[in-house]
């Protein structure tokens, strides 16, 4: 008996299979998932022309469908507003404002004919028993052209995701045909609402793109969008202008809908403020801009593959070679049954073998007179006789056959020779055959004006850090300790915005990046509070100074901050923080230190220069700087000209090597520069 491990686990593989085969990801080969499947052939079935009421078709698909009548109905709306296999009649929806179809029983739908020459071939299609095993149902329609990249879909299956962006249907064949031809070719996506895409990431669908509205600012007092990025309707768009206003990230006086059959959004800047100067905010904080990343996977000889689109489109190409090979052997062998029929109907008549069958009082003598009336003429056959064709022969009534028309008969034999001839001539040629298939459906699609809806440009993701403005008043209280913008104490540190990060430093040399607070305790004793900015960071070398607790002895450390930190984390500027103690903290490139020993006052003293030091890692223990009793210690600003200077009338070389050590003599007290003990 298995254990429950393993019968939890067998379970579960099951029911993620079940999930990923039969609901949620399409197959490669008719771009279908299960339900979709089972919607178009219900229609096929239903198909006479004449529309239907939906719950009828929600109703005939529960046949086939295991599942609630709810999700059949909204495939069926989301497929049939796809307006490539379903034509609708009624409320279906606007995908523009979000607005829901009508209830079933109110809306209609029919099959498109294009649906049929694109999927419907029942002799090459395998069927097997429906979930109740009392109907017959396709396992996949063998589609002639990538359905899967001109409807698009999206799908959450265990473990696993589908997104595939829909693309423009004449686009989509050119590529099939090219494909076909051995041509290259490039393919991207097309939305039906239009807007505005960058492809540079789109990797043949194993990337991203980036989506934007498109936004008319003819007006300077109103930006108005005429067209929504993919995905995205009037009412969530809406919702994401007011969010944003209320935040202030973007300023806003009023924003007016009157979307209906064509996006159209009115945003008004509040007072004194031109449309052109929020355009950049709307991409950066609202809908009007985000991105997409594109996973495409389908189902391929029963499993899951995640596969580009230009593989799907050459899979196509050669899938379709498949079909219409099929199609058309299926085809001759209807026309060399038709021929063989006619001609054993003409033999039958002309040479007058009914009439051997009046004195025959049997039936296996009526079959055995009439094969032995078509011996002399068994060249003249396409195959040899059958009982079906016997009795095909003897159910031809009187009246035809004194009415028969050997001209006739003649015409429809040569036609069908004809026929034979150009099949047997596509058989030969099947790529131009295939090429031509495409094209009289890339016709329709022409004529239907499916033309390319979404513009291709280049632009970058407009990041809210850059154009974040700062004018919110950073504070720092030194008696509290606290820091924020919405202190009432303590004086201004600087302009940030909310998206900036902040650097603190204290008096032991542990630092942190914040993101910046309303109010947060960094500490009443600070040696360093600023903007974390990327420009800062690079430029800024810190010079440390600090002391070991037990030998007394004096490091100098500089470093960088690099941009690669955790928020909120703790980081020390000098190693093992419990044994050392900090001195000094420097921000400014270059100072000349001045140490003055205990004892003799009147000695001479070294000077030492900040760029004596190498720039190290934060990590990295400092260089010491003395073992000798100190008594002071100064660091003077000053400029690499001047220490140049100073150590060219001292006789020093510009060297690395820091023995060369300048000796001056004692520095008064007047010399300026904070004494750091």
């Amino acid at each position: 008996m298995a254990n429950t491990s393993e019968i939890f686990r067998n379970n579960f593989l099951e029911y993620a299979s079940y999930v990923i085969k039969e609901r949620a990801i399409p197959d490669i080969e008719d771009g279908f998932k299960p339900v979709q499947r089972r919607i178009i052939h219900t229609l096929i079935e239903m198909d006479d022309g004449r529309f239907h009421k939906v719950a009828n078709v929600v109703g005939s698909a529960m046949h086939y469908h295991p599942h609630g009548d709810a999700s059949i109905y909204t495939a069926l709306v989301n497929l049939a507003n796809y307006d490539l296999f379903i034509e609708k009649q009624g409320n279906y929806g606007n995908f523009l404002t979000g607005d829901v179809a009508a209830a079933a029983r109110y809306i209609e739908c029919r099959l498109l004919p294009f649906a049929k020459k694109v999927l419907y071939n029942p002799e090459i299609t395998e069927y097997v028993d429906s979930y109740d095993g009392r109907s017959k149902e396709p396992v996949v329609f063998r589609a002639k052209i990538p359905v899967v990249l001109i409807q698009g879909t999206e799908g959450i299956a265990v473990g696993m995701r589908t997104t595939i962006l829909p693309h423009n249907p004449i686009e989509v064949l050119n590529a099939q045909i090219n494909a076909l031809k051995g041509k290259e070719f490039e393919l991207y996506p097309d939305f039906p609402g239009g807007g505005i895409m960058d492809v540079s990431d789109y990797q043949d669908g194993l990337g991203s793109v980036l989506v934007r509205a498109k936004l008319n600012v003819s007006n300077p007092k109103k930006v108005v969008i005429e067209e929504l990025p993919f995905g995205i309707t009037s009412e969530a768009m809406i919702q994401s202008i007011e969010e944003a206003a209320k935040k202030g990230q973007i300023k806003v006086a009023e924003v007016s809908d009157f979307t209906a059959e064509r996006v159209n959004i009115e945003i008004y800047p509040s007072k004194g403020i031109n449309a052109e100067d929020i355009v950049e905010a709307l991409y950066a904080y609202t809908d009007c801009e985000y991105k997409i990343t594109v996973n495409p996977l389908v189902i391929k000889d029963g499993l899951p593959h995640i596969i580009s689109i230009s593989d799907i489109v050459k899979y196509h190409a050669d899938h379709i070679i498949n079909v219409s090979k099929a199609e058309l052997e299926v085809e001759k062998n209807h026309i060399l049954n038709k021929l063989h029929r006619r001609t054993l109907e003409r033999i039958f008549i002309e040479e007058r073998i009914y009439k051997r069958i009046e004195s025959r009082k049997t039936q296996e003598g009526i079959i055995e007179a009439i094969k032995t009336g078509f011996v002399p003429f068994s060249n003249e056959l396409i195959r040899e006789i059958t009982d079906e064709d016997i009795d095909a022969l003897l159910k031809i009534p009187i009246r035809r056959i004194s009415l028969y028309d050997m001209e006739k008969n003649r015409q429809e034999i040569e036609q069908l020779n004809e026929d034979l001839n150009t099949c047997d001539y596509n058989l030969k040629h099947l790529v131009k055959y295939s090429v031509n298939i495409l094209s009289e459906l890339k016709h329709e699609f022409e004529q239907n004006g499916r033309v390319r809806k979404t513009e291709l440009q280049t632009f970058s993701k407009v990041d809210v850090r850059d154009i974040a403005k700062r004018d919110y008043e950073l504070k720092y209280d030194e008696k509290s300790g606290y820091v924020g913008i919405s202190l009432k104490t303590g004086e201004i540190v600087c302009k940030v915005s909310i998206y900036d990060k902040i650097l603190t430093i204290d008096k032991t040399g542990a630092y942190s990046f914040i993101n910046v607070p309303e109010k947060q305790f960094v500490g009443r004793e600070l040696n360093f509070l600023n903007l974390a900015e990327k420009d800062f960071l690079e430029d800024t070398v810190f010079t440390v100074i600090y002391r070991e607790k037990e030998s007394k002895q004096l490091f100098i450390k500089r470093v960088k901050l690099n941009m690669g930190y955790i928020a909120n984390k703790v980081y020390y500027l000098i190693p093992d923080a419990d044994n050392n103690e900090l001195v000094g903290l420097f921000t400014y490139p270059e100072a000349q230190i001045i140490m003055k020993y205990r004892g003799k006052t009147k000695a001479k003293v070294p000077i030492i220069f900040f760029s004596d030091f190498a720039v190290r890692g934060v990590k990295a223990k400092g260089y010491l700087l003395t073992k000798r009793d100190i008594a002071t210690i100064k660091a003077i600003p000053m400029s690499y000209e001047d220490t140049l200077k100073i150590k060219k009338e001292n006789g020093v070389e510009e060297t690395e090597n820091r023995d060369n050590i300048i000796l001056v003599p004692d520095p008064d007290e007047s010399d300026k520069g904070p004494v750091l003990f």
